[in-house]
């Protein structure tokens, strides 16, 4: 059909549709490197399929959906997008395998002002390799072009990930029990939450991050995934309960997996902080703020039988080796928190 050069199309409003196709086949070509033991090929289509393993004998399905919130900000400013692709995958498992859940499919969301196939295939390259680290499928997605929404230059993302967990292996509350050991597992850095109140002190103190060597090392650094090391708790039978520290710090987050009648009591003496949280804190954030706001180094908790410790940590490498921080006591507060972190100048 021959087209009125002087007619109204989609692409003089603003969507170009060839370019949103070039990158449905860079995501096709990269899905590929996520693929397991799938013999569907669900880029393109309108629903996307999965195989559920012979293994499981009652399989139930676990999901989680979430995003990198203002970290998106920064990442304009410092024009390096693959980091956080991995971040949106993170964000996702990180959550799953609480309930204990392996993470089997993931799908993501962008929308942006404009296609931008350079800053869109670093960034898929990001969600490719996240899915890699956390043995999950690239199955699907949607890529909306939003000229009227967005202003030049700026997107958003979100991810969606579903898992499976055998029925008898479900992370239920009842399984924590008194004087049940809490441990911290070290965060890679900020993951991906704060980040409006990081923009504010930059903003604040009129700080370029494009001049800052610290800045630009450590605050893009991308979530750590803790897919493969929890799963590997729970097959041996050394898990009773875990949480993901995200937004809310450790006090909003650890109390969601406490049991009625039990309390979690937390030593903050015995946190291990990282080197961005310190400089953050000496901007003039107080404990509080720091606590509620950032995970202040600790990056997801597990709660586990005092006798299993050692075993424990023989599935974590040595920079993210857990350390104790407290215990599960009685009590009807979820929890205690107790002590002060010692911040570095």
């Amino acid at each position: 059909m021959k087209m009125n050069r002087s007619s109204l199309t989609y692409k003089k409003s603003g969507v170009n549709i060839k370019e949103a196709d070039k990158f449905v086949k860079f995501i096709s070509l990269n899905s590929k490197k996520t693929k397991q033991n799938s013999k569907y090929n669900n880029i393109g289509s309108f629903g996307s399929v999965t195989n559920i393993p012979k293994t499981f004998q009652s399989p139930q399905i676990v999901a989680s959906t979430d995003g990198v919130g203002t970290k998106i900000e920064i990442a304009n400013i410092l024009k390096k997008y693959d980091t956080i692709g991995i971040d949106l995958v993170a964000m996702c498992v990180n959550d799953l395998i609480v309930q204990g859940a392996k993470p089997m499919i993931f799908l993501d969301y962008i929308s942006i002002n404009k296609i931008d196939l350079k800053k869109l295939k670093s960034l898929l390259k990001g969600v490719v390799k996240g899915c890699k680290i956390s043995d999950c499928e690239l199955v699907g997605g949607e890529t909306a072009e939003m000229p009227s929404t967005y202003s030049k230059g700026k997107f958003d993302i979100a991810g969606f990930s579903a898992g499976i967990v055998e029925k008898k292996k479900i992370l239920y509350k009842h399984k924590i029990k008194k004087n049940n050991l809490i441990l911290a597992v070290p965060s890679s850095g900020l993951h991906s939450n704060g980040f409006s109140l990081v923009r504010h002190i930059l903003k604040k103190k009129k700080i370029n991050i494009l001049k800052n060597k610290f800045l630009k090392k450590e605050i893009l650094k991308p979530t750590k995934i803790y897919v493969k090391e929890v799963l590997n708790l729970i097959k041996n039978n050394l898990l009773n309960g875990c949480a993901n520290i995200t937004g809310g710090g450790l006090e909003d987050n650890i109390k969601r997996v406490i049991p009625k009648g039990l309390c979690a009591y937390i030593n903050l003496n015995n946190i291990k902080t990282r080197s961005i949280f310190n400089w953050i804190k000496n901007q003039g954030v107080d404990d509080y703020e720091m606590i509620k706001t950032f995970n202040c180094g600790v990056g997801f908790c597990l709660i586990i039988n005092y006798k299993n410790l050692n075993k424990v940590k023989k599935f974590f490498s040595k920079e993210y080796q857990p350390y104790i921080i407290g215990k599960i006591i009685p009590g009807e507060k979820k929890i205690k928190i107790d002590g002060k972190i010692h911040w570095q100048k």
